[in-house]
């Protein structure tokens, strides 16, 4: 059971290792700022991250993502990937990323599987050949190994172990993993990100190489990718009949500071912007969100507002609510309960949604 630091009240929807409650973050105050950073910079130590993004004065300009690293020379960004080699940034380009990729076989248990293609009648017959499930395909499945946010409640933190020092692949051997049988590709991690180059790269060479065959490009990610790459990324996916879909993690930028150790604001508003290219293929549909329930800490009142948000830009964007399952620096948190989890439901129909579906059940407590 956590104890927040400034308000001390106890709960077991406290997470120790932030010691700080949802109500004491949304004052905003430099007690809750510095508590919060704390928390983060011991939770990356031990990967030997850097505590906050680098900024250095002469250091070298990386531009990939919202933390906007300047990094000292033989250092490494935010990231862990991006490093100054030389006085020039290297890392998570074409020729070297941390990535790891596997044949997930479809349909398969993804953000979006419940509009998309590969599992029912979505884009047929333009964008699959089946009207129903993809059975007998695969979707290539693309881990990137390094992240622009620091999530306390990461679900894949693992990667966080080799972000510095793990393997490296260029995107040649990438997209030249995609077989005869391969129907999608889906970039997630981590986040691409840190290493869009190197995705962009992969998924260009692995549709050329295909020609007129089918072959989808998705992505999920937090959003703070450069405007340039983002619409890099949106176009293969408008092109090709995949989807991009936003992890929005809180609406307030107090909490989603504390939660995840950056803002939010670039992710709100590259979602606004790709709200504008719904119409140029409403299906299947490009543009999906999902939202972590997080005890304690993302309830009724944030999904609320992201709901509200989402719907001003189309009341039709689908909108998935995971169940929350312990893990990482919140690894006390009890998992979603069935409670939290009908309130944020009917609070994210209220606000306009139309397409609101709630993902993990069996997590549900």
């Amino acid at each position: 059971m956590g104890e927040c630091a400034i308000c001390h009240q106890r709960s077991n929807q406290i997470a120790d290792a932030l010691s700080l409650c949802a109500a004491c973050i949304l004052v905003d105050t430099p007690r809750a700022h510095a508590q919060a950073a704390a928390a983060h910079a011991r939770s990356r130590r031990e990967f030997q991250l850097p505590a906050r993004p680098p900024r250095a004065r002469k250091g070298a300009r990386c531009q990939q993502c919202i933390n906007a690293c300047s990094i000292e020379a033989g250092q490494v960004g935010y990231c862990g990937v991006r490093r100054n080699h030389g006085g020039r940034v290297i890392g998570g380009d074409a020729q070297s990323a941390a990535v790891q990729w596997y044949h997930d076989p479809l349909p398969t248990n993804c953000v979006a599987d419940w509009v998309c293609p590969a599992s029912g009648p979505a884009g047929y017959p333009e964008f699959s050949d089946t009207a129903g499930p993809e059975h007998g395909y695969t979707n290539l499945a693309v881990f990137y190994g390094a992240c622009s946010f620091n999530c306390l409640f990461c679900q894949n933190w693992q990667f966080k172990e080799h972000s510095i020092d793990g393997p490296r692949h260029s995107a040649m051997e990438l997209a030249a993993a995609v077989t005869s049988t391969t129907r999608c590709i889906c970039f997630f991690g981590g986040d691409p990100s840190c290493q869009i180059e190197h995705a962009l790269t992969a998924a260009r060479t692995a549709r050329h190489e295909r020609q007129n065959r089918l072959l989808r490009i998705c992505w999920e990610t937090n959003g703070s990718v450069s405007r340039s790459a983002l619409n890099e990324m949106s176009e293969l996916s408008l092109d090709s009949g995949g989807c991009v879909k936003f992890d929005l993690k809180a609406w307030d930028n107090s909490l989603h500071r504390a939660l995840c150790g950056v803002t939010n604001r670039r992710t709100l508003r590259n979602f606004a912007y790709l709200g504008r290219w719904i119409s140029r293929r409403p299906d299947p549909p490009f543009l999906i969100a999902s939202t972590l329930l997080v005890p304690g800490y993302v309830q009724a009142e944030q999904v609320g507002q992201l709901a509200a948000f989402i719907a001003q830009l189309d009341p039709n964007v689908p909108y998935a609510l995971l169940a929350f399952h312990p893990a990482f620096e919140m690894s006390d948190l009890p998992t979603t309960s069935h409670r939290q989890a009908m309130d944020c439901l009917a609070a994210a129909k209220s606000a306009g949604l139309t397409r609101v579906r709630l993902g993990n059940v069996h997590l549900l407590t």
